[in-house]
């Protein structure tokens, strides 16, 4: 999926920001929603034990997120920087060309 599939953004709007449970899995790479089949279903049994839907709106906004930025940038953009991430946390170093945040906070303009 696209940014184009994604739909255009409205102003004050966040993307994916009210998505369906379907909607968040359609833009999800493959093996995010398998992961999303699997959190989903434990959701539901819980909420249906408990009488409360907290946790699943909790997981929802997350999966939105991981929806919006899937779609936003593609799955393989998305692929690349979780193994990205994966790698820092793992060895604590930073992939070539990568900048610092506070670097990064400063290119684009944003308080410290």
């Amino acid at each position: 999926m696209t940014a184009a599939a994604a739909g255009p953004v409205e102003p004050d709007r966040i993307p994916f920001g009210d998505a369906s449970p379907a909607r968040i899995r359609d833009a999800l790479t493959a093996e995010d929603a398998v992961a999303f089949d699997r959190h989903w279903q434990a959701l539901m049994r819980r909420a249906t034990e408990r009488l409360d839907l907290t946790e699943l709106h909790e997981a929802l906004e997350a999966w939105r997120r991981v929806a919006w930025v899937t779609a936003t940038h593609g799955p393989d953009v998305y692929r690349e920087t979780m193994a990205s991430a994966q790698a820092r946390l793992q060895t604590g170093d930073r992939v070539a060309g990568s900048v610092p945040w506070a670097q990064l906070k400063a290119e684009l303009g944003l308080p410290e």
